[in-house]
C-alpha cells in the first residue's frame, strides 16, 4: 500500500458488538495488519459503544460506518479499503 493515505479503523468493543463477533473481527484485522506488513499504514483503535447496537456489530474506516460486520467478511472490506486508498 502506497503512503497516500492511512487507514484509520475503529473498531466497536461495546459489548453488543464484542459479542456478536467483533472480538473475533479484530483477531482478523490484527493477523491482517501484520501478514500484509501494514503497521506503518493502519491505525487500529478500539473503541467504546457507538449506539449503533441494532446494526451491529460495526467498524468505521476513514470514517465510513461498515454494519452487520461479520468476520468472514473483515478481509474482503480490508482489501477493498486498501486498494481504494491507492488511488
Amino acid at each position: 500500500m502506497s503512503s497516500k493515505q492511512q487507514l484509520n479503523i475503529e473498531i466497536c468493543m461495546g459489548s453488543s458488538c464484542f459479542s456478536r463477533g467483533n472480538h473475533k473481527s479484530l483477531e482478523m484485522i490484527q493477523s491482517f495488519i501484520e501478514k500484509q506488513n501494514l503497521q506503518a499504514e493502519i491505525h487500529l483503535k478500539g473503541c467504546l459503544c457507538q449506539n449503533q447496537c441494532n446494526s451491529g456489530p460495526i467498524i468505521r474506516i476513514n470514517g465510513k460506518l461498515y454494519k452487520k460486520v461479520e468476520p468472514v467478511m473483515v478481509v474482503d472490506i480490508l482489501e477493498e479499503c486498501k486498494s481504494a486508498s491507492k488511488s
